[in-house]
């Protein structure tokens, strides 16, 4: 019995001392784990929570960048920035998403509709991506926003900046900035980067043209909150970088005159500077207003703009495409005189029509013009004349003048909404067509009807090479300072003919390129439009003015919409008698000022019927007003601070 008691004894001891064991072992471990762990916080993931610590603590907020000012040449801020309030939400700081609309709608009358959209934006992103709430609050908005912020979580007010223009001028040649669209993320690489929440992008003209570099670089607002998410104090800001500016050659007050003149006409004015290419206006009409669109377009006024007939959103000068009509003449007899296809005073008889293969081709006066040379041919715009000369030129060789020219091709290439036009000829007939060139499409082409397209800027391009004596120049808008010696490098040349170039001449920023080689059927042609602006007779006379330091040589042009009938020849039907949309766009193309040519002006209005009634008199104002000013942008031209 005493033994059987002793063992059992042993055991239990045993048992316990193993028990002991293991649990000092275990203790010894939990401790060692738990100082590991202490160790490991401590040390080595200091760091992460550290991090998560100051996320709690500090809030980092993205600047919307500042897009660089958009300058006329008088150096007038046409597109610059101004300071705006907004309030952002980013979703997972906040509690309850839905008590946070119902504190806006209470706070800012934020409506059901607006609400609903915001809750389809924050489905479509990440909890933590911001989104506006409202980017354009006025100060007693963002004040109360403020005044309240303790009840809102997850809300952050913002003071940025957004764009703004001087006026609707400008808009077509400036074009606008909006949102970023996903759209743009896709094709703009450098927007992947630095998209922020209310960030605008351009979307047309120069503002889309000069985006990456004018858009400027993202910055940042760093500060303390305590646990409420009420701010405590800035710890950081960095406001980003400025974007780039730009000056143009654009005159705002000619812009604004001309915008003025125009009203609500469809139509388009450019007027270029023949030696350099600069752009001293560019207004399509009618125009509309870009500060509509930066902060999301008013569906209202959206509706107003696309279901306007004279199509404001379009930029006439670089994208309204139409027959030249009677102003590529100009061009016709070029091509002629240097073919040797005619000679000056050839004559050919006008009768006010002429047949070919049984098909009736009509002179715009009924009974005709009677005998015709090529001053008289355009000085009157005699379309029988023109008829002869272009059936012996050819439809080819004529094309080849035209592009030449500037026509066919885009020639300012700063806008993506520029448009090409089209010269015909009998191969792009047979490529885009199908079909053969016929001599009847000659004749209409001689008198730019037919497949003929062109733009207003071209128009200005090919007027403005003319004036110059046939040398080709590159139309810009945007400011280069870099000197250009055309002018007078034709003024040495002229008054030292065979004499060598001094040196100073010998460096420009042009190809020297002249696009004809006998100079003086440059000269034939300004004279002709010299006539038809300035003697009786003359297409554009009535539009003249006598004043020699404005005086213009013109060229007028109908581009026609709809075939009058025999009856409506017969009755000589007036184009102001039809129907708007059936009227004629009317034309007109000139230089100025005659004695020392400087301009070329294009003016189209659409539907406007005849060009000496509706495009003249307004060329002649525009005329006036950028002469005038013109001593102005000379003084000017050298000053400091031109190119920024």
């Amino acid at each position: 019995m005493f033994s059987s008691g002793s063992g059992n004894t042993v055991i239990k001891s045993k048992l316990i001392s193993r028990r002991m064991f293991l649990l000092t072992v275990s203790k010894a471990v939990v401790v060692v784990g738990v100082l590991g762990r202490l160790i490991s916080l401590q040390i080595n993931e200091s760091s992460k929570y550290k991090t998560l610590s100051d996320k709690n603590r500090f809030r980092e907020w993205k600047l919307t960048p500042e897009r660089g000012i958009i300058k006329d040449y008088f150096n007038e801020e046409i597109a610059s920035n101004k300071q705006v309030y907004q309030i952002h939400l980013i979703p997972e700081n906040t509690r309850s998403i839905e008590e946070v609309f119902f504190r806006l709608k209470g706070i800012l009358n934020i409506s059901d509709k607006k609400i609903f959209s915001l809750r389809k934006k924050i489905a479509k992103q990440k909890p933590w991506e911001p989104i506006i709430i409202s980017d354009n609050l006025n100060w007693s908005e963002f004040s109360r926003i403020n005044l309240f912020l303790h009840e809102l979580q997850g809300v952050e007010p913002i003071v940025s900046v957004a764009r703004t223009y001087k006026d609707n001028s400008s808009a077509h040649a400036l074009g606008y900035v909006s949102q970023v669209s996903a759209k743009d993320l896709k094709n703009k690489k450098y927007l992947k980067e630095m998209s922020v929440p209310g960030m605008a992008v351009g979307k047309t003209g120069l503002e889309r043209r000069l985006d990456e570099e004018i858009i400027g670089e993202v910055g940042f607002q760093r500060y303390e909150v305590n646990a409420f998410g009420k701010r405590i104090k800035q710890i950081k800001v960095d406001p980003g970088k400025v974007g780039k500016s730009f000056k143009t050659t654009l005159d705002l007050e000619v812009q604004r005159y001309v915008t003025e003149i125009l009203g609500d006409k469809a139509a388009s004015v450019c007027v270029m500077d023949i030696y350099n290419g600069d752009i001293v206006s560019l207004v399509s009409s009618p125009s509309y207003d870009p500060n509509a669109f930066v902060h999301g377009v008013d569906r209202e006024y959206w509706n107003t703009l696309i279901q306007n007939d004279r199509k404001p959103l379009t930029n006439k000068a670089v994208s309204g495409l139409y027959p030249p009509g009677s102003t590529i003449k100009t061009l016709v007899a070029l091509s002629a005189l240097e073919n040797k296809i005619i000679r000056p005073l050839d004559t050919v008889r006008c009768k006010g029509k002429i047949e070919l293969f049984g098909e009736k081709f009509h002179c715009w006066k009924k009974k005709g013009h009677g005998v015709m040379n090529m001053r008289t041919g355009i000085k009157r715009s005699c379309d029988v004349y023109f008829y002869e000369v272009a059936r012996r030129l050819g439809v080819d060789r004529l094309s080849v003048t035209a592009k030449k020219f500037g026509l066919g091709k885009r020639v300012l290439q700063d806008f993506f909404e520029e448009r090409s036009g089209v010269v015909p000829n009998t191969s792009w007939k047979k490529k885009y067509i199908g079909q053969n060139w016929y001599l009847g499409e000659t004749l209409h082409s001689g008198i730019g009807q037919g497949y003929f397209q062109s733009t207003p800027i071209q128009l200005c391009l090919m007027t403005a090479q003319i004036a110059n004596g046939g040398f080709e120049i590159k139309p810009r808008i945007l400011f280069d300072k870099t000197k250009n010696n055309l002018k007078e490098y034709l003024k040495f040349k002229n008054e030292n003919p065979g004499q060598p170039l001094p040196a100073d001449l010998l460096v420009s920023n042009f190809d020297l390129k002249p696009l004809f080689k006998n100079q003086e059927h440059i000269k034939i042609i300004k004279d002709a439009m010299y006539a038809s602006s300035n003697e009786p007779g003359g297409t554009s006379y009535r539009s003249r003015l006598e004043d020699k330091r404005f005086t213009f040589a013109g060229k007028t042009g109908s581009s026609q919409i709809r075939k009058f009938t025999e009856e409506q020849r017969e009755a000589e039907v007036k184009q102001e008698q039809l129907k708007y949309e059936y009227r004629d766009h009317a034309l007109f193309i000139a230089f100025a000022p005659v004695n020392d040519p400087t301009y070329a002006i294009s003016v189209v209005v659409e539907h406007g019927g005849t060009g000496s009634s509706a495009a003249a008199p307004i060329a002649k104002k525009v005329i006036k007003k950028v002469l005038e000013r013109h001593s102005l942008r000379q003084s000017i031209n050298n000053l400091p601070g031109d190119a920024i």
